[in-house]
């Protein structure tokens, strides 16, 4: 690329680093960015923040002005300029603009196609209302924010429980307005598995953000004093001062299209492992992209800023020579929810049923736990509920999601990367983890987890889960103390306290499966230990009475 023409349509992320990393390989290279917006560089994932004023200051979102390529990389950058066609024989592109009109065409010796995602809107009447927004840009904060001011607003809907529809619910909350979240699915964060994302939904009620869920919106009107009616499948109508769309975003391939590259069958462009798409002059990067899962091997699409950032290195260290790769994807990705985090890496549950893997030749389980983010001896210690999915015949580890105050990100990021290494629970077992009493324990949260996947893969530990109760003949018994029962039992249950059971096993049946539980899994993994030594066919609830009542919670709402 010495001296030759590299052009990048999109900043943001992935082209923005795509530029940058190409100038640290190359002085010679003439590099020019075109964005159709007018800033190249911003934190889209901080938009939320600014709009419920954590973050105050605008300028706080830029991540890198023009002035700054230029003088910093000698990059030249054009703002307000949309690339309106490709002409992929004479290698040139027609941009337009925006400010005076004017078109031209600019030659290239290589392209990259960075132009991002647009948000989802849902062909219902009413969509494009005033007072109906999406957040996907620094001008989106700015119509939100003068709207709210200019009518002192007091409620919000937001359509849609995922990332950003939970971002801007906390922020807007925080506002002092009424919230009100609605999800065409049973549970917020779609992309979580149901017992694991229940738990937003206490800690959205306790803000006094209002759910409505398993209802889709129908459209929207205008209503009386300038609010917004919002119109449910259900035929309910909730009233606000103002909607925001947060139902997804679709990855913007018209120019792709028009210039006759090949997209897939997910909406994305489609690439290689260097980030080449079907012309070998032009590579693609960021949320536009459709890209391997790294652990299915399936097509996946995965707007993230970190996957966009090492895309856009990947295509620049090809586009100099180098011969690098991307190695797909694991969706890790965290969200803050009030005094929540949730995150998860790998594919959840439901997802790989969906895709068939679950029952297939890897023989996939799951196990649950809630240890302490750390040491319990240690004051402010709070529970992380954690889920790991595994392969019963090697221990390779799938997935990981995990839900609580403190320490959930720092688990499921070591757990993260030993996916990426291919680990196993046994390697989780063994992991040298950092530990202070304020940090963590000396059996880590990713230690007990490796530790209770292992036993069930060696065979010591012998498993149920909470939706396998209905319809299950074993007997179940409750080897909690009498006075824990106020909080719950399963229906039927025999109560045989851990400390009483070794005197008790007489009045145990031996020609029946024993279901034992506790309230998080260890004491009945105890009991089911003793019993089995002792001829008993016995097996345990994974997370225990407290994951069973997750369960239930989720089926009531």
């Amino acid at each position: 690329m010495n001296g030759k023409r590299l052009l990048i349509v999109g900043g943001v992320a992935g082209g923005a680093s795509c530029a940058a990393r190409a100038r640290r390989l190359s002085e010679e290279a003439e590099i020019v960015l075109f964005e159709r917006g007018p800033y190249v560089s911003f934190a889209n994932c901080g938009l939320p923040y600014h709009v419920g004023q954590v973050i105050k200051r605008e300028e706080s979102l830029l991540v890198a002005t023009p002035e700054l390529f230029e003088k910093r990389f000698n990059i030249r950058v054009r703002l307000n300029t949309e690339v309106t066609r490709i002409d992929r024989a004479a290698r040139t592109l027609e941009v337009k603009d925006l400010a005076t009109g004017e078109v031209r065409l600019e030659g290239y010796d290589c392209l990259v196609l960075s132009p991002g995602a647009q948000p989802v809107k849902p062909p219902v009447p009413g969509v494009d209302l005033p007072g109906v927004f999406t957040l996907r840009t620094i001008p989106d904060t700015r119509r939100i924010m003068e709207w709210m001011a200019a009518r002192d607003a007091r409620s919000a809907v937001i359509v849609g429980g995922g990332f950003i529809g939970l971002e801007m619910a906390e922020n807007l909350v925080k506002l002092g307005l009424q919230v009100t979240i609605v999800e065409m699915q049973p549970h917020v964060m779609p992309v979580l598995d149901p017992e694991i994302a229940v738990g937003i939904h206490d800690e959205l009620a306790r803000h006094h953000v209002r759910l409505r869920l398993n209802d889709a919106l129908a459209g929207f009107e205008e209503g009386g004093g300038g609010r917004l009616a919002v119109k449910l499948s259900s035929g309910d109508v909730e009233v606000a001062d103002l909607g925001i769309m947060a139902v997804g975003i679709r990855p913007e391939t018209g120019l792709a299209k028009e210039a006759g590259l090949e997209v897939g069958d997910l909406g994305g462009i489609l690439v290689d492992e260097r980030m080449r798409t079907s012309d070998p002059n032009i590579w693609a990067v960021g949320d536009a992209v459709q890209v391997r899962d790294a652990v299915t091997g399936m097509w996946t699409l995965l707007p993230l800023a970190g996957p966009a950032n090492r895309q856009g290195r990947v295509a620049a260290d090809v586009i100099m020579g180098r011969d690098a790769r991307f190695r797909g994807v694991q969706g890790t990705a965290v969200v803050g929810v009030f005094n929540l985090a949730v995150a998860s890496t790998g594919p959840s549950e439901k997802t790989l049923r969906r895709l068939g893997l679950w029952d297939g030749p890897p023989q996939l389980e799951k196990v649950y736990l809630h240890p302490g983010h750390h040491a319990g001896y240690y004051p402010g210690a709070a529970p992380i509920t954690l889920k790991l999915i595994f392969s019963k015949v090697d221990g390779r580890i799938i997935g990981a999601q995990a839900i609580g105050k403190h320490g959930v990100e720092k688990r499921i990021d070591v757990i993260s990367m030993a996916i990426q290494k291919g680990g196993t629970v046994f390697d989780l077992e063994e992991a040298e983890l950092c530990y202070a009493p304020q940090f963590g324990s000396a059996k880590d949260p990713v230690n007990m987890a490796g530790m209770i996947a292992a036993n069930v893969v060696r065979g010591d530990a012998h498993i149920f889960h909470w939706e396998d109760l209905e319809g299950g003949d074993g007997l179940f018994v409750d080897v909690r103390e009498p006075a824990e029962l106020k909080i719950g039992r399963i229906e039927g249950a025999v109560n045989i306290p851990l400390g009483d059971l070794r005197a008790r096993m007489a009045d145990l049946p031996r020609d029946r499966e024993i279901w034992a539980y506790c309230f998080v899994g260890q004491r009945s993994y105890y009991a089911a230990r003793a019993l089995a030594q002792l001829g008993f066919k016995v097996r345990s609830l994974s997370g225990g009475y407290k994951l069973y009542a997750l369960g239930k919670a989720l089926r009531r709402d």
